[in-house]
């Protein structure tokens, strides 16, 4: 798995610290260590394939490290933590039913443990919320989507890197097919009012982040 540029962060969160926090948070639901591993294990298959450059470990690990910052002020960490766990743990660059088949695959997983069907509701809310990226009446959803997107609002030459590291990942399509699509995609980004739905990453990310997505624009 490449290595992504790390932020500059006060707190970095590393792949053990991704196994740790999901035995503990899911011990809470579920006595059965055997099953605890065994998820975790299937989630860190997904997230380890080859073909995954950038949708990887190594995202989560940024994705709970942006949240870190916040934690005080998110509602439900524990649920919110799942739906992170498993946002992206069904990812083909070929399909666009990934959000809908990943939040399937948590709540298939999730059952196991004794979550309540309000709890794995609102996981699959969350997950699904990562598709579109629109704003949420539920503030820990936009903490979420707020997380997964902070690439965008990073260094230039990291933002470089997560550009070339999505491209591999979509590398079965040319570049006449690739660019138009990657174009809209981020084009679509600067139609908000607002990339950032809460105040905190906006703050933190808004002004770079359109800087980094019309200067990719211009040189795709």
């Amino acid at each position: 798995m490449a290595r992504f540029p790390r932020f500059d962060l006060k707190y970095i969160v590393t792949s053990m610290d991704l196994k740790n926090l999901f035995l503990k948070i899911s011990e809470r639901y579920c006595s059965d260590k055997k099953l605890v591993e065994e998820l975790w294990t299937a989630i860190k298959k997904q997230y380890s394939t080859r073909s995954r450059h950038y949708h990887n470990l190594e995202h989560l690990e940024n994705i709970f490290s942006e949240l870190e910052e916040v934690k005080t002020e998110i509602i439900d960490f524990d649920i919110l933590a799942f739906s992170v766990f498993y946002h992206d743990v069904i990812y083909k660059a070929t399909t666009k039913d990934n959000e809908e088949k990943s939040a399937e695959f948590a709540v298939s997983s999730l059952k196991k443990m004794k979550l309540s069907e309000t709890q794995l509701e609102k996981i699959s809310e969350q997950i699904l919320a990562t598709k579109k990226h629109e704003f949420s009446r539920d503030e820990d959803t936009n903490y979420l989507i707020d997380a997964d997107l902070s690439i965008l609002g990073a260094e230039r030459d990291v933002y470089k890197y997560y550009i070339e590291n999505i491209r591999k990942e979509y590398s079965v399509y040319p570049d006449f097919l690739y660019k138009p699509g990657r174009k809209k995609a981020m084009q679509h980004f600067l139609e908000f009012a607002f990339i950032f739905k809460t105040e905190y990453l906006r703050d933190k990310y808004e002004m770079k982040a359109r800087e980094n997505i019309k200067w990719e624009i211009e040189n795709l």
